[in-house]
């Protein structure tokens, strides 16, 4: 197990878990959110391909539609 820090709060994940499994973990729709690694904006073709470090910044952020 490796620790991040997903959303302000630490949490501890599977090592080597990819930015996908770590959304599918949460039960997000990845088609609603963003992510940002470390500050950077994540692009979604790179999710799968990006596996997550001990102490990597993540944060996902949701898409709310409305009128």
């Amino acid at each position: 197990m490796i620790e991040i820090l997903l959303n302000g709060a630490r949490r501890e994940i599977p090592e080597g878990q990819s930015v996908t499994e770590l959304l599918e973990s949460l039960g997000l729709e990845p088609s609603r959110v963003a992510v940002e690694l470390d500050r950077d904006i994540l692009k979604k073709t790179e999710w799968s391909t990006t596996r997550l470090r001990g102490g990597e910044e993540v944060e996902v952020v949701h898409f709310v539609g409305g009128g």
